[in-house]
């Protein structure tokens, strides 16, 4: 048994999922031989499920979304790094209740590009997802080289909103490994840059913009947008609609633009790194999951992505999960056979969530008596 499940957000990590449910399958089957393979998507969790698949964690101290210094972790092995958007810039980093939609900045995610350079990445994964931000990557950018000007001639200050300030941008003191080094950018977003289905639009609620807020940033985007393309040509405002530019607050943007990064799906992109095809020719049956089976898992989360390769690899797939808002003939048609809900043991989502761990035990065990049949 193969358990590839992502994290329970809010209660488990996906190292933490591996362990419960390898913990209940081995009660009741402890002559099967059971491998876990933590997965992530490229949002928060990518590095540690690339610590789990063997590579080295590696620290660094970067500015955070606040632009107070923080720890933030990159992981390497063999000239690839894994680097995660959300470790430097992430709203995981923002205190309780504290959200600034408007000045949280990228720069710590540029200081944790270059610190991977720096170790001698010659490929880089680049997960995005779960970010405090809203500012198209121009702190990354600015920490990795680029000069973000205004009328003035002084750099604009951090954060999307200031950004409708800027008059004149410049590229070209981008670190030049760069130019040199494979950049990916995995996400599992594929939205523009700007307008209704923008980066603003679409996820700054979540990192507590008000409406008026969220048509800010969309003008001050699509104006950083503008002044890009009289610094570098019309490339500027075609990457500006092109998938995954709106991705973790425009971060997808300035990789795509600045940094040269090709696009994939984050799931794809970490199954490849994570070795799973190998991993899945070594099982019969696989377990995937997350805290939540819902039509957004439908759309590039790492169950939809790890049931897609391990059906094209003719392996049976069941799921665990904390609920499950999927029909029967949704997770057939997503290529899962059948999904083990924790709620199904505890329908209380408080108690639930306080218990994750050992329901998730319970649940194995439900699955491996069920499976083993």
């Amino acid at each position: 048994m193969l358990i590839a499940a992502d994290k329970f957000k809010g209660s488990l990590t996906a190292v933490e999922v591996a362990q419960r449910v390898a913990a209940g399958l081995r009660r009741v089957a402890p002559g099967v031989r059971v491998e876990s393979l933590p997965v992530a998507d490229g949002g928060d969790g990518t590095v540690d499920a690339a610590v789990a698949a063997g590579f080295e964690r590696r620290e660094v101290q970067v500015t955070g979304p606040l632009g107070i210094p923080l720890t933030a972790a990159y992981a390497l092995r063999d000239g690839t790094a894994v680097v995660e958007m959300a470790e430097a810039s992430g709203l995981q980093r923002l205190p309780a209740g504290v959200f600034t939609p408007l000045t949280a900045t990228t720069y710590g995610t540029g200081e944790l590009l270059r610190a991977a350079l720096d170790a001698g990445a010659r490929t880089i994964v680049f997960g995005v997802g779960g970010s405090a931000t809203t500012d198209g990557g121009a702190g990354m950018l600015a920490a990795l080289g680029a000069r973000f000007l205004d009328r003035d001639g002084e750099p604009v200050a951090p954060g999307g909103g200031p950004l409708r300030e800027l008059a004149t941008a410049d590229l070209s003191g981008l670190d030049p490994r760069i130019a040199d080094t494979e950049i990916v950018l995995a996400s599992d977003v594929d939205n523009p840059l700007t307008g209704p289905k923008g980066a603003a639009a679409v996820y700054g609620p979540q990192k507590g913009a008000s409406e008026e807020d969220a048509e800010l940033l969309d003008a001050s985007l699509a104006h950083y947008a503008r002044v890009l393309e009289q610094a570098i040509g019309p490339e500027a405002a075609a990457y500006a609609q092109s998938p995954g530019a709106g991705a973790a607050g425009g971060i997808g943007y300035g990789a795509l633009i600045g940094l040269g990064a090709s696009f994939r799906p984050g799931i794809e992109v970490m199954l490849d790194v994570l070795g799973f095809a190998a991993a899945l020719e070594r099982a019969d049956l696989v377990i995937t999951g997350e805290g939540s089976l819902d039509e957004q898992t439908l759309h590039g989360k790492a169950p939809a992505g790890v049931a897609a390769a391990a059906r094209a690899g003719g392996r049976r797939v069941v799921a665990v999960c904390g609920r499950r808002g999927l029909s029967d003939e949704a997770l057939e048609a997503a290529g899962i056979a059948r999904a083990y809900a924790l709620t199904d043991l505890e329908p209380d989502r408080a108690r639930c969530i306080a218990n994750a761990g050992p329901l998730l035990e319970r649940t194995a065990e439900r699955l491996a008596t069920d499976q083993l049949r």
